[in-house]
Formats: C-alpha cells, structure tokens, sequence
C-alpha cells in the first residue's frame, strides 16, 4: 500500500486524538530563546469562532505536539517551523488553525497555501479546514487539485489555497491565476511521502522560491529521515524543529503464544476455539499469511456462515473502502477483522488487544519474516497497551516459531488448541 494512501487511512480513522506517551524534542538555532507551551486552547490568541471549530472536531484539550507546535505557529514575529510525528497526534489540526489564524476574512486573494501529496490527502485536509473554520465566516477555500479547471484571467478571492504541486505550479506559472507574491503563510504536509514520490519534491521546491522572504514556512512529517532532513534544509531558513519520537513497536507488553495444527481446517477449529473463550466484547484481528485473497475469503467465509460479525481487509479494496472497513472495526460493527500483510501493516486501531496469525510470514527463501511479524503482533500493543497474540500453525512451522523465539530473544508459549480450560485462562 503506498504511503499516500496509508496516511489517508490513518487520517480518516482517528477521529480523535492519539494518547502518545513518547517526548517531545525542541531543537532551535539560539537554545537561550524562551519558549511556550500551552495545555488549553484558550491560551492561545485563537478566535472564538477557531476555538468553537476545535470544540466542533473533538479536541477538549491540546495533544503534546499541539502543546509545543501552536504557540509558535501564531508567534509575531511568525516563526518557521519543523514538526515530525505519527499520524493521529493532531498535526493537521494545528496547522489548519494557523492558516485560519494568519487568513483576513476582509482580504479577498489567497493568503495561505497548503501542499499536500495527493488529491485525496488535499480534501482531507480542506475537510477539516471546512469544521475548524466553520464559525469563521468569510474565509473560503479552494483546491489546486486535478478536475478543477480554472482559466487565464480567473480572479482567485479564496484565502486558503490547498493543492498537489504539480497543480499548483500550473496555477501559478501557466495559468497565473495564483500570486505567490502575496502568500504569507506556506504548509507544506507529508513530506516524507512528497520526497518518496518522484517529482513532488522537486515541484514543491520551484514553488517555495517563488515565496516572498517574509513568507512562514511550516513543514509537517511522520518521519525525520535524511532525505527529509537534506529537503528541508533546502527551503525552509532558520526553522525550530519539534520532533515526538515514533513510537517504537517492542514485544515487552505482548504475551505471545502458538498452537499446532495438521492442516487449515484444523486451524480453523483451533482459532474458534480461541475466539469463542473470549467475551464478545473483545475484538481480534487476523493475519492470514499470504497476500492474496483466497485465504481471506476463504477464511472470512467460514466465519461468516457460523454467526461471527466479521470485517476483511485485503489490497483489491480501494482506499475509501478500506477505510471505511476499519471505521466499522473501530466502531465495534464487527468484532474479527482479517487483513493480508498488505494492508495490516501500518493501520493503528487503539483498542486491538488480539491479533492472531493464522500461520507465519515468511521470506522467499522460506525463513521468517521477522520484521513483518514484528509489525502484526505490534498491532496488539500500540500506545502502550498490554496485547495477546496467537500463531496457529502447521506441524512444519514450529520451527519458524523457535527462530523467532531467538531473534527477538523471547517466549512463545505452547497451547493446546482443545484445552478450553487454559484458553478461558487466558481470556480472563
């Protein structure tokens, strides 16, 4: 799954905010400077049609980038800003209040401009622009996005201009139609998925130039890597840079266990067994070890045909759809959600306490993949829960087990798939 369409995902799940226990670092040039955090929204100098917006979006209280990140996105003097943490942790929400900050509803020309990767990332974003900014009459956006068309001479009167680059720059050098002349507050989002798609860096660039030297330049990312370090060195002068530490995924706080079984029918007797020891409350989620969907279905099927609420999550679906699968899932809709490596992998559903492997991923040169297993059992211990995990497998498999066991220097434990008594144990 592309990066793009991960990030989409994870911005239409969390619909509120990630509790992230992981610390903020703040790097500035002058470290004497004094800086200001805030742990209410009405210390900062925020409309009250902003604040009855954030009210509107669920926000009680500021998350920890958000406590670092405000005060200087609406400092005068503005100041230019770095901000790297994972989604759900309210980076669009700050800058979205910058923007509409910094706008004048009485100024009838773009003011502010946000970059995002992709089409759907840019609405996503004009979405929550449209509930903070909803008490803020006046202030209007518009999008620089494929399919809509403006022509030579068009008069832009929108203060917030959100868009892809390559739209933007045609907007801006061949139909000139947008002043950059006359932006005063430049976000640049995703820009760890914008310098791993080709071209948008490069884009981004040509249109950062084209600023005016007194332009705020805001740049967000989930991650801080090099590449992302040498790209924003190119364009964004003197900037503070807040960095929350991505939270690490560990098998301290997971206990994990396997069962074997002679086959897949087995394995499907086995993983009843489980599911039905625990109460109905609790939700699992199930990784089939292939990344076609002839398991999924075949596994989903069967589930499905003996009254459990189940949910699948494979590649063929597309991004909306997906989506909206795991909004079900979070929801409780449906209690077991069966994803392939393709999917499972990099969605964060906080209440995911189980997740059971239905077999071992592994290699092409069949050894175990230890990085993905790590990823699939991740998903039971996020945001530092305590999580559960089960691998059922075949006969030939338990080897794979014990070399797992020894890379990651722990315990898998054994299980009987037909000791209910221990299953209800566990369950408890």
């Amino acid at each position: 799954v592309p990066l793009a369409e991960l990030s989409l995902m994870n911005k239409l799940i969390h619909t509120s905010l990630v509790e992230s226990q992981q610390h903020v670092e703040i790097l500035q040039r002058d470290p004497s400077s004094p800086l200001f955090s805030i742990k209410t929204f009405e210390e900062l100098p925020l409309k009250k049609e902003l604040l009855h917006g954030v009210y509107m979006m669920g926000f009680n209280r500021p998350s920890k980038i958000q406590e670092q990140a405000l005060p200087l996105m609406l400092a005068y003097p503005p100041h230019n800003l770095i901000a790297q943490s994972q989604s759900g942790t309210g980076k669009t929400a700050a800058f979205v209040l910058a923007m509409l900050s910094r706008a004048s509803a009485s100024e009838k020309y773009p003011q502010c401009l946000c970059l995002a990767p992709t089409y759907e990332l840019a609405l996503q974003i004009g979405q929550v622009v449209r509930t903070v900014g909803k008490f803020c009459t006046g202030i209007k956006v518009n999008y620089a996005v494929r399919g809509n068309r403006v022509l030579k001479g068009t008069v832009l009167e929108e203060q917030i201009i959100i868009g892809t680059p390559g739209t933007t720059l045609d907007w801006c050098f061949k139909q000139r139609v947008l002043d950059l002349t006359k932006i005063s507050l430049f976000v640049l989002d995703e820009a760890d998925i914008m310098i791993d798609t080709q071209g948008l860096s490069c884009q981004s660039i040509r249109i950062h130039r084209a600023l005016p030297k007194s332009c705020q330049v805001l740049l967000f990312s989930a991650t801080y890597k090099e590449p992302v370090r040498a790209f924003a060195e190119r364009i964004i002068p003197d900037p503070i840079m807040i960095k929350l530490r991505e939270e690490e995924l560990t098998l301290t706080n997971i206990r994990q266990y396997f069962m074997v079984c002679q086959n897949s029918d087995e394995q499907y007797r086995a993983l009843c067994n489980l599911y039905g020891s625990f109460t109905i409350g609790q939700v699992m989620i199930l990784s089939p070890h292939v990344q076609t969907r002839r398991l999924a279905d075949w596994l989903s099927g069967k589930m499905s045909r003996d009254g459990h609420q189940v949910a699948i999550l494979t590649a063929e679906l597309t991004v909306v759809q997906r989506a909206s699968v795991i909004q079900r899932f979070r929801e409780g809709k449906e209690k077991v959600l069966i994803a392939t490596n393709v999917c499972a992998r990099g969605i964060d559903v906080q209440q995911v306490t189980t997740v059971v492997n239905f077999g071992l991923p592994m290699d092409q040169d069949g050894e175990p993949d230890f990085e993905t297993y790590l990823h699939r059992i991740g998903r039971a211990g996020r945001f530092g829960h305590r999580g559960i995990a089960f691998s059922v497998v075949e006969r030939e498999a338990v080897e794979l087990v014990h070399k797992i066991e020894e890379h990651f220097q722990t315990t898998i434990k054994q299980l009987d798939p037909y000791d209910m008594d221990e299953l209800e144990k566990l369950a408890a």
